[in-house]
């Protein structure tokens, strides 16, 4: 299939593209396009046409560009499945709508999230990493790092700033996984988004009655939302706050793991943990299925004419190794500025947690090197599974040991 357009003529690549050897690598189609072109046709699995940006100007500026709409129901907007379709179509969190309304629901819940705040609570981070180390090791010398260690820290975290028994983990978890896998059919995303959103609700009234300090207990005593809208925020907060942080933690350790000389220079200068954090969300950049907008209007984006009413994904992971900002940008390299990334995003949608995670991940990672620190791989890196299927990339399982 070739795609004849105002800008270029192109055999569109179709989406999604397969992974190479590289786990850390953003697929060799993708890169490829990208030395090619910061913009390109491809072909969403259903057969429509949208359009691939994959360089770091290039996505900065649909990011940020108010006639690119992040609201899913916007004619056009892309999806890579029906399960995706349903989940950010059926009843949309503020993170798939457009200002006014976005900045409205962003607003209830913002400052929870305030460097301030985040800093805050970094002692009590700090413990909760602790006693997952404590429990991690007692009586073993060997560990899923997954299971054990990345998914409890951030569920216990976003738990008790949300107000959720953490007791009910097994369930959000199992159904988040659902939410975001790319397999996932329709009626599975219907049943598992109606099941996560009953849950909460039901939590909230609770709250309402009998509220404590806790963020679900704020947005339910409200008069100015719905009870719809106070549980899907709190669907977005419990879902975005454990799963990406949770599978950023076990993709961080596994390159540090397989990068000894970062890891070493890391552990031997740990006042270095911010700004590597900073280069290892750039290197990993675990949205590696992109950011979709649609186009509103006609516009103009670096070389190409993108028509209103079509689709665009931003691919964040081939603009953070976008060698014309990021030099040598294949390499992992803690020393690096690293910064300028958009693992995050970009724009007035980009992620309300990035405080939270990298607190969480800085001291995640400070805790493991000083604790264990004979930490190393229990079964080959290349025998290791990942969730390429998943919205948030990352691995099923890491099994580890420090005998």
């Amino acid at each position: 299939m070739t795609v004849t357009s105002p800008s270029m003529t192109v055999t569109p690549l179709d989406l999604p593209a397969p992974y190479g050897s590289c786990p850390f690598d953003p697929p060799p189609a993708y890169t490829a396009a990208a030395r090619e072109a910061a913009v390109t046709r491809a072909v969403l699995p259903d057969g429509t046409a949208c359009w691939l940006v994959t360089g770091y100007d290039e996505v900065r500026a649909v990011l940020s560009d108010a006639r690119f709409s992040a609201d899913a129901r916007t004619t056009g907007f892309p999806f890579l499945s029906a399960g995706q379709r349903e989940l950010a179509t059926a009843k949309p969190s503020f993170i798939r709508m457009d200002d006014p309304e976005h900045a409205r629901l962003r607003r209830m819940v913002s400052k929870d999230f305030l460097v301030k705040r985040i800093e805050e609570l970094r002692p009590g981070i700090q413990d909760i990493v602790d006693r997952a180390v404590d429990r991690m090791t007692e009586g073993r010398t060997s560990a899923d790092l997954v299971a054990d260690f990345a998914l409890p820290i951030p569920s216990l975290v976003i738990c008790l700033m949300l107000g959720v028994p953490y007791e009910d983990h097994d369930l959000f978890q199992s159904l988040s996984r659902t939410l975001l896998d790319n397999r996932t059919t329709r009626p599975q995303a219907e049943q598992s988004h109606a099941q996560l959103m009953g849950y909460l609700a039901e939590l909230a009234e609770r709250k309402r009655r009998h509220p404590a300090d806790d963020i679900l207990s704020r947005l339910a005593a409200r008069d100015d939302l719905t009870a719809q809208e106070t549980a899907s925020l709190g669907f977005l907060l419990l879902v975005t706050g454990h799963e990406s942080t949770a599978n950023m933690t076990a993709v961080s350790v596994l390159a540090l793991l397989q990068h000894p000389a970062q890891r070493d220079l890391l552990r031997a200068a740990p006042h270095l943990v911010r700004g590597a954090v900073e280069e290892l969300l750039r290197h990993l950049t675990i949205i590696h299925l992109g950011l979709g907008r649609a186009a509103t209007e006609t516009v103009r984006v670096g070389e190409v004419t993108i028509p209103a009413g079509e689709g665009v994904i931003c691919m964040l992971s081939t603009a953070n190794r976008d060698e014309q900002l990021f030099g040598s940008a294949d390499d992992l390299d803690l020393t690096r500025d690293a910064r300028r990334h958009v693992a995050f995003g970009y724009g007035i949608h980009q992620c309300l947690g990035q405080t939270l995670a990298r607190v969480e991940l800085q001291t995640v990672l400070t805790t493991l090197l000083r604790r264990l620190p004979t930490l190393r791989l229990a079964s080959p890196g290349d025998q290791l599974a990942y969730n390429r299927e998943n919205i948030v990339y990352g691995l099923r399982a890491l099994p580890v040991t420090w005998a």
